[in-house]
């Protein structure tokens, strides 16, 4: 049993220039966009949508919804909650600022949170190398583990590191690889014309 423990993390730059622009042409907030952005991803394959249901029973989810934080300054303290994905980047970005204003004077954990999520955080203080989780330690947690960090201009286009872990049993090198290959095809895929994703 000790061998299905195994976690598969790798952490790879990738140029959001192109959704920077999109984002303050569109009028869309950055975060909520790339959640959405590794979000589509996730959903596009089926080794992410991996579960337990509560007899123990393997499961696959027909699509699974970011569980993300949304940190307040004042205090210093997180909200962690779930926004229902939706295939349509604008349809999701207002369904976040619902929920960020809904939830915006709660702390920890929202109850009743929905069972088909997969977990999103972001450290938009720090350009790092690597980073990496511990949630899989008990063997029980199949569904993507996802970070990004700051993004810094390097020779005129913006890079931010990306984080997967992900549990071995249900993926392995190669989905980790196309998940961040399909994340920039899709960062680069973004257009702006008359406030319409096309």
């Amino acid at each position: 049993m000790d061998n299905m423990r195994i976690v598969m993390s790798l952490t790879a730059d990738i140029d959001v220039t192109k959704l920077i622009e999109f984002t303050k042409n569109s009028g869309l907030k950055f975060y909520p966009s790339m959640i959405w952005i590794v979000s589509k991803v996730v959903n596009a394959h089926d080794e992410f949508k991996y579960s337990w249901d509560k007899d123990g029973n393997l499961i696959k989810w027909d699509f699974i919804s970011p569980s993300y934080t949304d940190f307040h300054k004042e205090d210093e303290n997180f909200t962690k909650l779930v926004t229902v994905f939706s295939d349509d980047l604008f349809e999701f970005h207002n369904r976040f600022m619902v929920d960020k204003e809904q939830n915006k004077y709660k702390r920890a954990f929202v109850e009743n949170q929905p069972s088909n999520f997969f977990d999103v955080s972001c450290l938009p203080w720090i350009k790092y190398k690597h980073f990496d989780v511990h949630v899989f330690d008990e063997g029980v947690f199949l569904a993507p583990v996802i970070t990004w960090g700051k993004y810094e201009m390097e020779q005129g286009k913006y890079f931010m590191p990306l984080t997967m872990n992900i549990h071995h049993a249900v993926a392995d090198g190669f989905h980790l690889s196309r998940f961040f290959i399909e994340v920039q095809e899709l960062i680069n895929s973004l257009s702006y014309k008359k406030n319409k994703a096309l």
